[in-house]
């Protein structure tokens, strides 16, 4: 049986070689969650938008999926939280890769199109008010306390820097123009890729 998404905590696990069964390994990995979302959520920051542990665990799936750097983590958890007190959608891609593909959508790397965008399910932030209806990784400890306890910003957009990283906005006039920097990355690596330089 396949473990529910967000019920497994990424982490280093020390087990015996042929005396622990893959079940003992498993519910290793839940209660480490069950004791990091519990003790995260005991500390968290008062005023947040989420109504229980569980949703700090699918907001913080989806702030494990948007970015790997650690450093941006707060800030991305930050703009999501922000977006949720405005009563802003989330609109964040993961989360339309995820209820098009389950959890194969991270094994290849996937080009978002506006059809995904435009598709109708549960997890399509773009359509749906809110968070999903659950998780969409098992996220780590950094990103559940990184939801628990988010920067101080006022940012509601961010947008890949072509780095692996993000640059943050307050305004749509600001995040317009990051995006155009974003897009005008993308068309020179696919101009240098075409004309076969290294």
């Amino acid at each position: 049986m396949i473990p529910d998404e967000g019920s497994l905590l990424p982490d280093t696990y020390s087990f015996s070689i042929g005396s622990t069964t893959r079940e003992q390994i498993i519910e290793q990995m839940k209660k480490a969650m069950e004791r990091r979302v519990a003790d995260v959520w005991a500390h968290r920051s008062p005023n947040l938008p989420l109504a229980t542990p569980r949703d700090l665990v699918i907001l913080a799936s989806i702030v494990e999926k948007e970015t790997g750097k650690a450093d941006e983590r707060p800030r991305v958890a930050a703009v999501f939280i922000n977006r949720l007190k405005r009563g802003m959608r989330l609109e964040t891609d993961p989360t339309v890769l995820y209820g098009l593909y389950g959890g194969k959508a991270w094994l290849e790397g996937r080009t978002i199109t506006r059809a995904d965008l435009a598709s109708p399910n549960p997890y399509n932030t773009y359509r749906i008010a809110g968070l999903p209806p659950g998780p969409i990784s098992n996220p780590g400890r950094a990103a559940l306390e990184a939801v628990a306890n988010p920067s101080r910003t006022d940012e509601i957009f961010f947008v890949a820097d072509g780095t692996g990283g993000h640059i943050f906005a307050t305004t749509l006039e600001e995040h317009n123009r990051n995006v155009a920097r974003w897009r005008q990355i993308e068309q020179n690596r696919k101009a240098t890729e075409g004309s076969g330089a290294n």
